[in-house]
């Protein structure tokens, strides 16, 4: 029995059949869990594509246009509950964890959504690992916007009567018996109405189209705005009448910049209840530039509602005319034709002190200058304003006036527009090159 035993383990042992079957045996196990480990890769592959793709749609939404009306500890948390509600809809993961920051600087917002999550497995189970850990990131990040209040300051004294083409002035000179290009708002009756005169004649005065610019800049400021509120705007002017003449409120500091438009409709040339009342010194630049400056507040870096930049823009021809003894280009002393009291009348370019003093507040001022014409048919004009306003006193600048109108901008914010020049598009290009410059200093 011994030896029979021992003759059949020795032909097992020489017995080669079947050698394939045992060997498919031993290696399917293995095979087996790579092919599930490969199917269970594939999935958490999947899973976290789709989870990257939440990550990234939440990053977004958080320095999206109508976030960042929100404040970032808000949306942080509001990025979290994102996250967790779309990827809630997903069957085949478990999120661990996700978190949201979400930081606001000078320079902008910047959004980071992190996460992790466990993708159960089929296959793999049967080594002992039953899920596999996925996890990702996005950063997202936006501009913030740049707040910014604007004030604007009209001169609508009575040079600004003058027509605003050549075609304009012709009209009115070859009309008046003294030639006369100013269409002078005065209240008392014909031939010194010439207010009246230009409204008849059809004739286009300056003013007109500063009230027009002024509602154009409304609609552009309000389709620039990348979040509700970003600009507020207030309107002033010289006053209504020059027995009154002051700084004159249009319209407040608001962000309702359709009632801004609407108000600008009541932007009008400055009444004079008579000829050469209080000897026509009725543009007062040491007194509207002092009274605006005092209006405007401390300017903040604009980086929300609470501390927005502050541009001034002042509109004007440059050239005073009030009644002071401290003056660079005196004139003859005038006489009210009622009243008789004499004036010391100062007809002389804007004084650029006052507006040092409101730049060395960091308030920004964007000047347009409307050209001061020259008036060969006027006497008063070719005696007392025609020698400062000739001349080069720049490469660029052919008068006095405009040399000290330029000196009163910041720099890169000024503008000349001539009679063929279109004011509301200077305005316009003035107002985006504030907004411009605000985005890049920051």
């Amino acid at each position: 029995m011994l030896r029979r035993l021992c003759r059949l383990w020795a032909s097992f042992g020489r017995d080669d059949r079947a050698n394939v079957a045992v060997t498919f045996g031993i290696v399917a196990i293995p095979v087996i869990v790579s092919v599930g480990a490969a199917i269970d890769y594939s999935v958490a592959v999947r899973t976290k594509s789709v989870l990257d793709g939440i990550a990234d749609a939440t990053s977004l939404s958080t320095v999206g246009q109508s976030a960042l009306a929100i404040s970032s500890s808000t949306e942080q948390k509001d990025a979290v509950k994102f996250f967790k509600a779309q990827s809630a809809l997903l069957k085949t993961g478990t999120i661990s964890a996700v978190k949201a920051k979400v930081t606001d600087s000078t320079s902008g917002r910047t959004a980071v959504v992190t996460y992790t999550a466990q993708v159960p497995t089929a296959f793999m189970s049967i080594i002992g690992l039953s899920s596999i850990t996925v996890s990702g990131s996005s950063t997202a990040a936006s501009a913030t916007p740049t707040y910014i209040d604007f004030y604007l300051l009209l001169d609508n004294s009575p040079s600004m009567g003058v027509g605003a083409t050549p075609a304009d002035v012709a009209t009115m000179v070859a009309n008046t018996p003294d030639q006369c290009a100013f269409a002078c708002h005065e209240l008392d009756t014909s031939p010194n109405d010439y207010y009246g005169l230009a409204k008849k004649l059809g004739v286009t005065m300056r003013i007109d189209v500063v009230r027009s610019a002024t509602q154009q800049l409304m609609d552009t400021a309000t389709s620039t705005q990348v979040i509700a509120n970003q600009f507020r705007a207030a309107i002033y002017t010289f006053g209504s009448s020059a027995a009154s003449a002051g700084l004159t409120k249009i319209f407040p500091l608001s962000s309702s910049l359709s009632s801004a438009k609407t108000a600008a409709a009541n932007i009008d040339l400055m009444t004079v209840p008579y000829q050469n009342y209080a000897s026509d010194t009725d543009t007062n630049f040491d007194s509207a530039l002092p009274a605006i400056n005092s209006i405007i507040a401390t300017p903040g870096d604009g980086s929300s509602p609470s501390v927005p930049q502050k541009v001034l823009f002042f509109v004007s021809d440059g050239v005073a005319d009030a009644n002071t003894a401290s003056c660079s280009q005196p004139t003859t002393p005038g006489q009210d034709p009622q009243t008789g009291q004499t004036y010391t009348r100062c007809q002389e370019p804007l004084d650029v002190s006052w507006c040092d003093s409101i730049k060395a507040r960091g308030i920004k001022i964007a000047v347009l200058y409307t050209t001061y014409l020259a008036l060969p048919t006027n006497s008063w004009y070719m005696t007392w304003i025609d020698p400062f306003n000739q001349g080069p006193y720049a490469p660029s600048v052919n008068s006095q006036i405009a040399a000290n109108m330029q000196s009163c901008a910041s720099p890169g914010f000024y503008f000349e527009v001539s009679p063929t020049d279109g004011i509301a598009q200077a305005m316009i290009a003035l107002f985006q090159k504030a907004v411009l410059a605000a985005r890049i200093t920051r």
